[in-house]
């Protein structure tokens, strides 16, 4: 496997950092067979791609051997965003057939922390993540790794995060306060959950605490699982902030009752 170097821009953000330690926190207590989540959202420029990054650099500094696959073979923009290397092999060639899946894996300089990039854009993403070979992937990795983190494309636009989730252990879904509609989230949640997938939690983004939104978000999403609106789970709590680095608020783990 070759090493790449990765180009980042570290928040020294206190809400940031403990943000993406309460959601490390929540991952690690999902549960031991919890070992591969789909990351998704609902639109795009919600913040997805960070936090799936970001969680999985934390769960690495932690001590576990992590695995992120940037999985959104339509527009993903990690390979542009982190790395300055030219010549990736990714995901989609993996899939295809034309390379071999231990010649796209690649080491960063963050112990214990993998990633398999996107690749060039296929014609056909909604096959290729649907096919036997991702599934394989998925399931040997996930035996190589402690966790396996999957950058999925947004699913309120394209249903390959679904598709993903169907051969994953849980899924996270992000939302960006004020972007987006509760029916657009509902739909989201019950498109994941009809894919047999455990839902883990939803990251509530983009939050101002200075204007204290984030207690009203907490007490308005807390009011809607109390009764019923998002199913019969019970409200908790996961967190994750956004670039360029607002704070996000704790809103809900709905497999915590």
């Amino acid at each position: 496997m070759r090493t790449i170097e990765l180009t980042l821009e570290d928040s020294n953000n206190y809400f940031v950092r403990e943000a993406f330690n309460t959601l490390r926190t929540n991952i690690l207590f999902s549960g031991k067979e919890v070992k591969s989540i789909v990351v998704t959202s609902c639109f795009a420029h919600e913040g997805k791609t960070t936090i799936s990054f970001e969680t999985a650099r934390s769960l690495a500094e932690s001590g576990k051997r992590v695995l992120l696959v940037d999985a959104d073979l339509r527009k993903s923009v990690m390979v542009s965003r982190i790395t300055k290397e030219r010549g990736i092999l990714g995901l989609s060639q993996i899939l295809s057939g034309q390379v071999a899946m231990e010649d796209a894996i690649y080491h960063t300089q963050f112990t214990g922390l993998d990633i398999i990039f996107s690749g060039p854009y296929p014609p056909n993403p909604t096959e290729l993540v649907g096919s036997t070979e991702f599934k394989e992937l998925i399931k040997t990795q996930r035996n190589n790794y402690d966790y396996v983190l999957v950058d999925a494309a947004p699913l309120g636009l394209v249903i390959d995060a679904a598709v993903m989730a169907s051969v994953c252990d849980g899924a996270v879904m992000v939302v960006n306060m004020g972007n987006v509609k509760y029916r657009v989230a509902q739909n989201v949640k019950e498109q994941l959950e009809k894919s047999g997938c455990r839902l883990l939690g939803v990251v509530l983004n983009q939050v101002d605490r200075k204007k204290g939104t984030g207690n009203k978000i907490n007490a308005y999403y807390k009011s809607r699982y109390d009764s019923g609106y998002y199913g019969t789970h019970r409200a908790s709590g996961t967190s994750a902030p956004q670039r360029p680095a607002k704070p996000a608020t704790p809103v809900s783990n709905p497999n915590k009752k």
